[in-house]
């Protein structure tokens, strides 16, 4: 008997805990206990902000924060955590799923610096905790003494520092390929352009924009910055005659893929109907060129009594390198294929073509590969000027394996007259066109690079 009562005892007092375990809800559906998000660490020193932030100006951006030992569990979105040091900022832990193991938390950041310095988020999550720290920049205020990508970087910051929240996020856009390829021959109203459009900036930030473009530019006559004004000019001349309003500089586009800083990878690219700019860059040094955009409609005309031809000197020295050959050369040189256009113009990424065609140039005199250095020059040298001679000393050294490809007349002013040079590196193709919105011709044009398209990213 009494080993009964102990057994009915026992019973009574383990049904509350199976009644807890067990648990139902009002609607009878069973339940169970919510396992709670934990990680092993928090790896503030290694996070990642989507933009630079600077004094004064109002930022928004988010931190990608790693941490190691996630247990897969679902966590809700944060409160706001309000910056020391530096402070006027917000940082708020966005909703998601950990990791089984290895992963990111993304943080939104948000407010208005009210100094330069660092501001510091004291971060906690699934028991961990640590330090986000974020640098403030001061606002440059004069970019004049700084040179080369420094000096491109600070440009970018005095940009921004003009812009609203909305434009900025407008402009600076994730770094991958998606993004990077998108530009076009054709106007913007007819291929989408991303980034900021010129058309809608203020006169100060106008002036901000374009010195940014002016420094990724060589100061050569007739080439680099005086080519790209020369070739804004031309869409506003179309623009009154005959195109309206889908033509004219304020339809071009400036757009920052990446975040333009000394350390990490970023292009800055300048595109619109007839001119594109696509510089990249890592760890403060330009590593890509191309692809390179240049074309004209008008071929010349004359604005406020100044007359202008910003692709003379192109067509000029193609005729040239094409003139200076020897009988023998130039048949080996030109082929009957008609080339109505250029056949790596946008969209046509990464798809040169696996054999060379026509005259190999390791026969040239010293006089004629000045003539094809020349014409390789025309391009080479719309870049900064710096850089403009580290890419010329790459492509004079290859060219005994460069090779010339000529289609239609010598004179290179015809239409479907076509050259092309293509190195080891150096890819340029010219070709004559009939006009859009004007009678005659224009001139269509692409620089790349086999091996640093795009600073090789596809």
């Amino acid at each position: 008997m009494k080993q009964k009562l102990k057994f009915l005892l026992r019973i009574a007092l383990l049904s509350p805990i199976a009644f807890i375990a067990c648990k139902k809800d009002n609607t009878g559906a069973t339940t169970t206990p919510t396992t709670t998000a934990s990680v092993t660490a928090l790896n503030c020193s290694s996070s990642i902000f989507s933009a630079s932030a600077i004094t004064g100006v109002a930022y928004t951006a988010t931190a990608t924060v790693p941490y190691t030992g996630g247990n897969s569990s679902s966590f809700a979105a944060g409160t706001a955590i309000s910056s020391t040091g530096v402070t006027g900022l917000t940082a708020t832990l966005t909703a998601g799923t950990l990791a089984n193991g290895a992963g990111t938390l993304i943080y939104s950041i948000a407010g208005t610096p009210t100094s330069s310095g660092t501001a510091l988020f004291p971060l906690s999550f699934g028991g961990q905790s640590c330090t986000l720290s974020l640098i403030v920049n001061a606002a440059p205020s004069n970019c004049t003494a700084l040179t080369g990508t420094t000096k491109l970087i600070c440009l970018c910051e005095a940009f921004k520092a003009t812009l609203t929240p909305a434009q900025i996020t407008t402009l600076q856009l994730s770094y991958n390929f998606a993004n990077i390829k998108t530009w076009s021959n054709l106007p913007a109203s007819m291929s989408p352009r991303l980034g900021i459009k010129l058309g809608t900036l203020t006169a100060t930030q106008l002036i901000a924009a374009r010195a940014i473009v002016q420094q990724m530019s060589g100061s050569a006559a007739n080439e680099g910055w005086d080519e790209v004004q020369q070739l804004w000019l031309a869409d506003d001349y179309l623009s009154v005659n005959g195109g309206g309003s889908t033509y004219g500089a304020g339809n071009y586009y400036l757009a920052f893929f990446g975040n333009p800083a000394s350390t990490g990878q970023f292009e800055i690219m300048m595109t619109g109907h007839h001119k594109t700019i696509a510089n990249t860059y890592k760890d403060g040094s330009l590593i890509a060129a191309t692809p390179h955009f240049a074309a004209t409609e008008p071929l010349t005309w004359v604005t406020s009594g100044t007359t202008y031809a910003p692709m003379e000197q192109e067509q000029a020295a193609f005729a040239a390198l094409i003139a200076g050959l020897t009988t023998t050369q130039y048949n080996t040189a030109h082929t009957t294929t008609t080339y109505s256009d250029l056949i790596l113009g946008p969209n046509a990424n990464w798809s040169f073509p696996a054999t060379n065609s026509g005259l190999v140039c390791s026969g040239l005199t010293t006089a004629q590969k000045t003539l094809l250095m020349n014409a390789i020059k025309t391009y080479v040298n719309d870049v900064d000027d710096t850089n403009a001679a580290s890419i010329t000393a790459l492509y004079e050294s290859e060219l005994n394996n460069t090779y010339l490809l000529h289609s239609g007349t010598m004179g290179m002013n015809t239409r479907n007259d076509y050259l092309r040079i293509d190195g080891p590196h150096v890819w340029i193709e010219f070709s004559v066109q009939n006009g859009i919105v004007l009678s005659g011709i224009h001139y269509h044009s692409v620089w790349r690079d086999r091996v640093n398209d795009y600073g090789t990213t596809r």
